[in-house]
């Protein structure tokens, strides 16, 4: 299965030097978590609505006064439309995100493949295993919630 068979197309994205107020407004009326940030047409990072809502609590500042440049994640890690939906599931637990951005060869937004497009696709293993299983989501989805070992070892400690 293709990462194209399973992504969301159409994906919004917000110019780097929007505010995190227009941001926030862009996810609110496409009822998403996340935007692709671009300048000169090609993706420069990645904000969340938890980006928001921490740099918001952080600068202790109106989010309209604060651009979205200030914010972004800059790693970005991305996929494209004709991978395997495997290799994206591995992209995924590797660097524990939970959205990829979909470019295509020339590194222009095509759309997002997220864990909720991918549980949604997902099928049960039968005689002839799927080409996205049940199994696939619950072993990404276990690589992106693990704790980082500092947190485990700390709660461990606690016990």
């Amino acid at each position: 299965m293709k990462v194209k068979d399973v992504m969301t197309e159409g994906a919004k994205a917000i110019w780097l030097t929007e505010s995190l107020a227009g941001a926030a407004k862009s996810m609110w009326d496409n009822d998403c978590g996340i935007l692709p940030v671009v300048k000169d047409k090609k993706i420069v990072g990645l904000i969340t609505d938890r980006d928001i809502c921490m740099a918001g609590a952080m600068r202790n500042r109106n989010p309209a006064a604060i651009s979205v440049e200030e914010v972004i994640t800059g790693e970005v890690f991305s996929t494209q439309p004709d991978e395997d939906v495997q290799k994206a599931l591995e992209t995924m637990r590797e660097h524990k995100v939970r959205r990829l951005p979909v470019v295509d060869a020339e590194g222009e937004l095509k759309g997002i493949l997220s864990i909720n497009d991918i549980v949604l696709k997902a099928k049960e293993t039968g005689k002839k295993p799927p080409p996205l299983s049940y199994a696939d989501v619950v072993k990404t989805y276990q690589a992106i919630c693990e704790h980082p070992l500092p947190m485990a070892a700390a709660a461990t400690a606690a016990e």
